[in-house]
């Protein structure tokens, strides 16, 4: 069993609203993304990290499911989850949850390989990232 972070909290706005009435899938995208940069900012994966190191993240596969509506005005959080943790890449989870019913609204899982800006190709984590990332793996 994995265990979860609180990794975004926030609210549906009227402007993130398509025609069909619910939230349009790039919002959702856009809270996955904040999500993940708290996932890694929890790893300690961040931007100061990123620019010293002269490393990054790239996104290689991205699943997204939808379960429930979300209308102007829901309550959301996101929690996340390591689910795999190798030498240079990571799978991760976010759940996202309509906060006042607890309804499961959406889940993304997302694969990131980590890089070396320079040379354009994947490079392993520092052994700190990999303890860290091993350590939030589990419960």
């Amino acid at each position: 069993m994995t265990k979860s972070i609180e990794t975004f909290r926030g609210g549906v706005f009227p402007w993130e609203i398509d025609i069909m009435g619910h939230m349009n899938v790039r919002h959702y995208t856009a809270k996955y993304d904040d999500a993940t940069l708290q996932l890694f900012g929890a790893l300690g994966l961040t931007v100061a990290y990123f620019k010293e190191q002269d490393r990054g993240m790239a996104a290689v596969q991205q699943n997204t499911t939808y379960g429930r509506e979300l209308l102007a005005g829901d309550l959301i959080e996101i929690k996340s989850e390591i689910l795999e943790a190798g030498e240079r890449k990571i799978k991760f989870l976010h759940r996202m949850y309509e906060c006042l019913g607890g309804d499961e609204a959406s889940t993304c899982e997302i694969t990131g390989v980590h890089i070396d800006r320079t040379l354009r190709r994947s490079t392993p984590f520092p052994a700190y990232i990999c303890e860290k990332a091993l350590e939030l793996s589990k419960e």
